[in-house]
């Protein structure tokens, strides 16, 4: 196998590395057009399928499974497009418009930020029993919900999403999504739960919230307009009755892992040199 290996490597040329850079330059250009949108779970798993087909077939003399591996293919090609044809359409659409841009991982100052003017808004829409519904995007992508409403890109702050949620304005009925510590967009639409929950009370803000969690890994700060109650849903449960301060803690907890993160090699190789010029 050594052997083999010297051989092969023994034969790549500057045609062969370009070759090979431009088909992972297509693959990651693919992986990146349906980033941020729910197919990406799904893309991963007809992957997941393909591999271990793949890798069984060659490891093991199956030759009935091989033939059924070798059959299949050509129609999940055909497949593929079929499946992923909205969110194939919507990249094309987006990449024509602005093209690739590549979003960076936001630091932990930014992310207690977002976290500190979210809190602050709940509590100031709560004393004014002002209607509420604020999506923080983690790692499921929510660019279809996002889509439903008016795109903003605007600098998260406590006092843009009271203006946002103050009652009678155009996009006060719909959801704010936040991805990255920026408002990307309002009035969006969300899915509503069917799951009965033990407390009928509750308003079709919280079962949007109970929804999109129950299908994402999102975290929603829900406000109520009739009592002004301020709520959390992750992961299709909710944690009710909160104040600025519980909430603020809750959405630390949540995001522990980022806030925590140690700093990057950059950050601390420039410390060091400015350490080193004292």
């Amino acid at each position: 196998m050594f052997t083999d290996s010297l051989y092969i490597l023994s034969r790549l040329n500057w045609n062969s590395f370009i070759d090979i850079l431009l088909v992972a330059l297509i693959f990651f250009w693919m992986m990146t057009l349906v980033q941020g949108t729910k197919a990406v779970q799904l893309l991963r798993g007809v992957l997941f399928l393909v591999v271990l087909a793949i890798t069984s077939t060659t490891i093991f003399d199956l030759t009935a499974f091989r033939w059924l591996v070798t059959n299949s293919l050509p129609a999940l090609l055909v497949a593929i497009p079929v499946i992923f044809q909205p969110e194939l359409r919507r990249a094309l659409e987006r990449l024509g418009r602005t093209g690739l841009v590549l979003a960076g991982p936001r630091s932990a100052r930014q992310l207690q930020l977002t976290i500190q003017e979210v809190s602050a808004a709940a509590a100031k829409l709560s004393l004014r029993q002002h209607g509420a519904l604020i999506v923080l995007e983690r790692e499921t992508g929510l660019e279809d919900f996002i889509e439903t409403g008016v795109r903003l890109d605007a600098a998260i702050s406590s006092d843009l999403l009271q203006t946002i949620f103050f009652p009678n304005t155009a996009l006060h009925d719909g959801a704010v999504i936040i991805r990255q510590n920026r408002i990307v967009s309002a009035g969006c639409l969300l899915p509503l739960s069917r799951v009965e929950s033990a407390d009928g009370h509750l308003g079709t803000r919280h079962r949007a919230s109970l929804g999109l969690t129950e299908a994402t890994d999102a975290i929603v700060v829900v406000v109520s307009e009739e009592t002004g109650i301020i709520s959390v849903a992750h992961n299709g449960r909710m944690i009710r009755n909160l104040d600025q301060t519980r909430l603020l803690k809750i959405l630390t907890a949540f995001y522990r892992p980022q806030l925590t993160q140690t700093r990057s090699y950059w950050d601390n190789l420039r410390r060091r040199l400015v350490s080193d010029k004292r």
